[in-house]
């Protein structure tokens, strides 16, 4: 579906503005996906987007609901297997399961395939069947040598289900080969390996010591209460510490709300969401 020129703009800059910040702060994400939606709620990425950040913020019901709409609007199955998690995160890892089991499966490509196992893998886990987790997880792309874009997710999940089944050399091995393949460092395996070697990070900044430090007395200094040579008296700023006028710099305008210019009631009929999108059109 085409948008007039001035509309289409604006929901694309509050796409993009998801895309950014979905990773590093989700329900600011989330903010501009809901505006992208009010104006365009017909259009299959928005409705796409705004999945994804609902599922960001856990938001699991209205990320199913958007992903739905999106898959009637284009038809692909590509969304299937996020669908699945998004059952999960709702309580129903039964439901979850049975997509696994679907015919919508065999249209993913690969690496959607490897994105069901581990969704199926998990559901099995949130059932208590952690031992059948462990075996949904064995497959061609596990043992292959081959480094994938999903290969340290996949070696990780499988480390973690080891882990469950009180498998732990096996899975400090997994652990291993999750950290050699994360090259993006999309997991924590290091610290799971840490973890399991016994290891213990120390933060130098721990406020903590730094307030105990605060507690000794300083060897050589002044008298409590009394300032040194050339040190301002309590209450007086230092010199340094005061800002020139050089470092204040005044704030962009409108650098950080979410696009939502105004638009003529031309521009928006058609496109406000007449409610179908939103049911549950798969039955579920």
């Amino acid at each position: 579906m085409s948008l007039p020129k001035t509309l289409a703009e604006d929901v694309a800059k509050n796409l993009v503005m998801v895309a950014k910040l979905l990773d590093e702060e989700p329900e600011r994400a989330y903010q501009y996906s809901r505006v992208a939606l009010r104006l365009a709620s017909r259009v299959a990425a928005v409705r796409e987007a705004a999945g994804f950040a609902s599922y960001a913020v856990g938001k699991y019901a209205e990320a199913l609901a958007e992903f739905r709409a999106a898959r009637r609007m284009t038809g692909n199955s590509e969304l299937w297997p996020v669908m699945a998690d998004c059952e999960r995160g709702m309580g129903r890892p039964e439901r979850a399961l049975a997509m696994a089991g679907e015919p919508e499966v065999q249209k993913l490509d690969r690496a959607g395939q490897v994105e069901m196992r581990m969704v199926a893998a998990g559901a099995r886990r949130d059932m208590g069947q952690a031992d059948a987790a462990v075996v949904t997880l064995q497959s061609p792309e596990l043992a292959s040598n081959s480094i994938q874009p999903w290969t340290a997710r996949l070696r990780y999940a499988y480390a973690d289900a080891l882990l469950a089944v009180g498998r732990e050399d096996e899975a400090r091995e997994w652990f291993a080969k999750a950290l050699e393949a994360d090259q993006s460092g999309s997991t924590d395996a290091s610290d799971r390996l840490a973890e399991l070697d016994g290891v213990e990070f120390v933060d130098a900044l721990d406020p903590e010591e730094t307030a105990d430090d605060d507690t000794a007395q300083p060897v050589g200094g002044a008298t409590a209460g009394e300032p040194e040579a050339g040190e301002p008296e309590a209450g007086e700023p230092e010199a340094d510490a005061l800002p020139s006028d050089e470092d204040m710099v005044e704030p962009e305008a409108d650098s950080a709300e979410p696009v939502a210019e105004a638009v003529s009631e031309g521009q928006t009929a058609g496109f406000e969401n007449d409610g179908e999108d939103s049911e549950d059109g798969d039955g579920r």
